[in-house]
């Protein structure tokens, strides 16, 4: 029943991340991602945000609160794991600019390919990483449908309208059905880690992330609001390759799982709860500034 479980969670994975990337491309054009990327304090901002703040507040963190050892390997190997493939999505739940998000995952997925192996095996011993190993499932399910999609925007324009609203319903479907699955496979994990406290270190780890990106992330509230779930969201699919290909103890994996499934089920559930309250406060200045 597990190995059902765990085929269908792969194949749920891959439907979503492929589709999501395909739907984003007949959306956008290059020009329309490349535009946010041209501001050069977003883009240091973003670098900063992911690759030197995250990463040392968790690590700061882990030095205060005392965990075993593979727990703590598994939430450093998530900290420096940036650009998660569900980005196009979750900004399209918080209603961000869509553009930004795809240029801002491919940059800090291109960036997460020659960060990790350098920085993670200062802070976690025993690791061993092939930059090709992280960046091939990523560049064959991530890259190749959003050029695909860019392609079929640029030249057959006028199916592109229609073909989207399907792939983001079979994105959808995917997106929900593999956190169905991976709630119910690692449900013994997330009571183990609510017994022991560490899923209440994964939800500082996530809230600080967001928050961080979300106050570095202007400088309109669509970019604040894609960096804030950009940066919370990590890249789970280069921290897995990287934890299952170089420990042997389950807890590693564990930790990895449940705090991807933490940080999806709070933006999903958040997300657009605190999009709806930050849209009231500004309407409630603009209302006083015409009074």
């Amino acid at each position: 029943m597990n190995e059902i479980l765990a085929v269908t969670d792969k194949l749920a994975l891959f439907t979503f991340i492929v589709f999501t990337m395909l739907g984003a491309g007949l959306g956008l054009t290059i020009q329309q991602i490349w535009e946010p990327l041209r501001n050069p304090r977003l883009v240091i901002l973003s670098l900063l945000t992911n690759f030197v703040l995250v990463p040392l507040f968790v690590y700061l963190l882990l030095q205060v609160v005392h965990l075993s050892e593979p727990l703590r390997d598994g939430l450093l190997i998530m900290a420096v794991a940036s650009g998660p493939p569900a980005l196009p999505k979750l900004a399209h739940i918080v209603k961000g600019n869509i553009a930004f998000s795809v240029g801002l995952m491919m940059l800090l997925m291109l960036g997460t390919i020659f960060y990790m192996p350098i920085v993670l095996p200062l802070v976690v011993q025993g690791v061993q990483i092939n930059s090709w190993e992280i960046a091939e499932p990523l560049l064959l399910m991530m890259v190749s449908p959003l050029l695909i999609g860019l392609f079929i925007k640029a030249k057959f324009a006028a199916i592109a309208p229609t073909l989207q609203p399907i792939l983001f319903k079979i994105s959808n479907a995917g997106l929900l059905l593999g956190l169905v699955i991976r709630l119910v496979i690692h449900t013994n994990d997330i009571i183990g880690l609510l017994k022991t406290g560490t899923i209440f270190v994964c939800a500082v780890f996530i809230l600080f992330s967001f928050s961080i990106g979300y106050l570095l992330g202007g400088p309109g509230i669509d970019t604040q609001r894609v960096l804030g779930v950009g940066t919370a969201q990590r890249n789970f699919a280069a921290a897995l390759l990287v934890g299952t290909s170089n420990f042997d103890d389950p807890s590693v994996v564990s930790i990895i799982m449940v705090t991807s499934i933490l940080m999806m089920v709070i933006v999903l559930t958040a997300g657009p709860k605190f999009t709806v309250i930050e849209e009231g406060k500004v309407l409630e200045v603009e209302q006083t500034q015409l009074s």
